[in-house]
């Protein structure tokens, strides 16, 4: 079996560049750069301030909150099918995750501040991106399900209601203050 060569790329490998009209295309293209993803390169760490977005080809990134003593939680995995660095255009600037190289091989940089500049500025490639941090989301979500079916939660249109708090923190460990210090972080405190 052939290995692949970095010649045998091309952006349209990974799902959302592919999924670039001409005209987003012919904006986008030229500002990627190929670059390799080896098993178990850290793409980055919690707090992080992102420089690049990554559009895999053929390697597979982990996203993973790391708790306090050390360990992590794998919240979601990023194939071709994606893309590592929502934080640049969705507006938090760092980010509470780890991303770790699971399958190695490539994957098409993109300078931040390039991708935050055209999801501002082109509706396309907004509504397509938005479209992908909602799969994202179903994705993660995965877990609200078990939950319930735990008797921890209830959930229905839209509101979730914590039916057994002790159980809740037993079962997500230190990831639930994860969450709730990256929420506090990234929404405004209402006005009183």
């Amino acid at each position: 079996m052939a290995r692949s060569t970095p010649d045998s790329h091309a952006p349209q490998q990974n799902h959302l560049l592919a999924a670039l009209p001409a005209t987003e295309r012919a904006q986008i293209y030229p500002h990627l750069q190929l670059v390799e993803m080896p098993l178990g390169k850290v793409v980055y760490e919690p707090g992080d301030v992102l420089r690049y977005a990554y559009f895999p080809t053929d390697c597979i990134v982990s996203l993973l909150y790391v708790l306090e003593d050390g360990a992590s939680t794998e919240i979601s995995i990023v194939g071709n099918d994606g893309l590592i660095g929502l934080t640049l255009f969705m507006g938090g600037g760092t980010t509470p995750r780890r991303a770790v190289v699971q399958s190695g091989g490539h994957a098409y940089r993109l300078l931040g501040h390039k991708l935050s500049e055209e999801f501002h500025r082109n509706a396309v490639i907004r509504l397509l991106l938005l479209r992908y941090t909602q799969a994202l989301i179903t994705q993660m979500a995965q877990a609200v399900g078990k939950l319930q079916r735990l008797g921890v939660i209830s959930h229905s249109r839209g509101h979730i209601r914590v039916l057994d708090r002790p159980a809740l923190e037993r079962l997500s460990c230190e990831c639930y203050a994860v969450v709730k210090k990256e929420t506090d972080r990234l929404l405004p405190r209402p006005q009183g």
